[in-house]
């Protein structure tokens, strides 16, 4: 089921989930099994928190994965990936589920490894939902903060 805060941001914007059974689409290989489409359109967010202490999500194609040092870069302090009772306390998604639609007081960025498809899919707020969605769109919803934070998963690169 999705969560209402989540439904009515995707009402005001015209957009729709899709819904699968549950636990179906908790990562970013069986999302994009379950959708058809590449592991890349896959817009996995991820929350990490700084050494501000503040939370930050990050959007990103489901085959990159966040470099801390760009991300340092960014936001000007090192930074972490949220444990998964932080992710839940200040979300209000669990893991594997989350989504940056009906989430306020957070910076939301959008990596440019999403811009190379036509349509991605972020989740509705649980790990059984996808939401297509055009890369300018979802910019446009989560507050038009694009970077470039993510290297190759199988990138030799530092993390």
């Amino acid at each position: 089921m999705i969560p209402e805060n989540v439904q009515k941001a995707l009402h005001l914007h015209g957009l729709e989930a899709l819904e699968f059974e549950e636990g179906s689409t908790p990562t970013s290989e069986l999302a994009a099994q379950k959708l058809g489409v590449a592991t890349g359109q896959i817009a996995k967010s991820i929350l990490m928190k700084g050494k501000d202490e503040v939370f930050r999500m990050i959007l990103c194609a489901g085959d990159r994965k966040i470099s801390t040092s760009q991300l340092k870069k960014l936001i000007g302090v090192k930074a972490r990936m949220a444990t998964a009772e932080e992710v839940y306390e200040t979300t209000g998604f669990r893991p594997g589920g989350v989504s940056p639609f009906g989430v306020a007081g957070m910076e939301i960025f959008i990596d440019e490894s999403l811009a190379e498809y036509s349509t991605v899919y972020p989740s509705a707020g649980n790990d059984a939902s996808g939401v297509p969605v055009t890369f300018d769109m979802l910019l446009e919803i989560t507050g038009n903060r694009r970077c470039a934070v993510t290297v190759s998963i199988v990138s030799s690169e530092e993390e």
